[in-house]
């Protein structure tokens, strides 16, 4: 996609705005288990000489609290995994507490942990293009990420960082609410919705998380490296679109 609200390039352009009619959802596995589970043990720290382990404190089994200002200092101040003892910073998320849009990706990145706000890099960049293409704001929706620390070389976080992590994602949704999720790539859809199938089978999809509307698109880093993967990425945001009455109109 090129500046503005222009959309990422070509598909089907609807011809008449829908009703406002939200898929049905599918029911997440899991989804009666609590945010955190019993604290993990001792990871080995991939930095660490001599064979030692990094000692974790785990975060409270239960985040009892009522709004993203109380769970943030939470999460600044976790040390579940090692990540922690790697990280510049902990990328928390950013967005409208009240969003009814959500958008999920994988992980921070370097500009990210630099920052420590989720999606500022050349991804967050055609995001932000994707997002003006729906018609929104970045300000108007939510941005977070599985895990809130970098992994180390921008890697795939492992199942257990993301286990250690994935609660306070969980809070974050429950607190928001939002009408539809966007979810970002297959590390995503994996550990949010417990799917082991690739993203390309799955995107473009309705799926479900504790009764919400799901849709799984590409992520925005692989868009940048597939280009020919963009038409699919449009299509599935134009369903989204779609949820909230929203159409595409080609500029004259």
């Amino acid at each position: 996609m090129s500046g503005g609200a222009r959309p990422l390039p070509a598909a089907s352009r609807p011809q008449a705005a829908p009703s406002r009619e939200i898929p049905r959802p599918v029911p997440a596995p899991h989804s009666a288990r609590p945010a955190f589970s019993a604290p993990p043990r001792p990871i080995p720290h991939p930095n660490a000489g001599g064979g030692g382990q990094v000692q974790i404190a785990p975060a409270p089994v239960s985040l009892d609290v009522g709004s993203l200002d109380e769970l943030r200092p939470i999460a600044l101040g976790c040390r579940r995994c090692p990540l922690a003892e790697t990280r510049h910073n902990v990328v928390f998320g950013e967005g409208d507490p009240h969003a009814k849009l959500m958008f999920i990706g994988e992980g921070p990145g370097y500009d990210e942990d630099m920052q420590g706000r989720p999606f500022v890099g050349k991804a967050g960049q055609l995001l932000n293009k994707m997002i003006a293409a729906m018609q929104f704001q970045r300000e108007e929706v939510y941005i977070a990420n599985v895990v809130k620390c970098r992994p180390p070389g921008n890697r795939v976080p492992t199942p257990d960082e993301a286990v250690a992590c994935i609660g306070y994602l969980k809070k974050q949704i429950e607190l928001i609410r939002p009408e539809v999720i966007v979810l970002l790539g297959a590390t995503a859809v994996n550990f949010l919705l417990g799917k082991r199938e690739g993203i390309t089978r799955l995107r473009g999809k309705w799926l479900g998380f504790n009764g919400i509307p799901v849709m799984p698109t590409f992520h925005p880093a692989y868009l940048l490296r597939q280009e020919s993967a963009k038409r699919d990425a449009w299509a599935d945001l134009q369903q989204v679109m779609k949820v909230f009455g929203k159409v595409y109109q080609r500029p004259h």
